[in-house]
């Protein structure tokens, strides 16, 4: 798609991460609550790997880099794409305590930034991972969330299962 279709349809740039993000948004799936710490974090890493493998991963890792540039469009990015998944992992914090999984943190949004970091940073800015095949055939992105959510874990004062 050239800029000048882009621009066609959206006005600028950060028209263009608004519908982006709407729609990324839209496609996050139920809030999990599979009754544990463990799987609710699961899920929620496993949701931010096939979103940022997927198409609109593509256009988020352009978007990322030119957000370092473009305060309007950062913030654009942080309103439409990090909060939601703040929401999401804030809701997976309070879960687990209420149920005694872990201690109340201070600031359970901490949690997002672990998980859209490590995964950004997994799946691309670390080419030997993002790229690797596993030897059971699973994803990059599962590999990811195989490796991330023991650490994760541990950060939040639990034990992995």
């Amino acid at each position: 798609m050239s800029t000048a279709t882009l621009y066609r349809r959206w006005r600028s740039k950060e028209d263009l991460v608004v519908g982006t993000a709407v729609r990324w948004a839209s496609d996050l799936g139920p809030q999990p609550d599979t009754g544990s710490l463990e799987g609710d974090l699961a899920v929620l890493l496993r949701d931010k790997a096939g979103t940022l493998q997927g198409p609109g991963g593509r256009l988020l890792h352009v978007l990322i880099g030119e957000a370092a540039h473009n305060e309007a469009l950062a913030r654009v990015l942080d309103t439409a794409i990090i909060q939601p998944v703040r929401d999401r992992a804030a809701t997976v914090v309070r879960h687990a305590v209420d149920r005694g999984d872990i201690p109340p943190l201070k600031d359970s949004h901490v949690l997002a930034d672990l998980v859209v970091g490590s995964m950004v940073s997994r799946l691309f800015l670390t080419p030997d991972a993002a790229h690797a095949g596993t030897t059971d055939g699973a994803s990059s992105g599962e590999a990811a969330v195989r490796e991330l959510l023991p650490f994760l874990l541990r950060a939040l004062g639990a034990q992995p299962g």
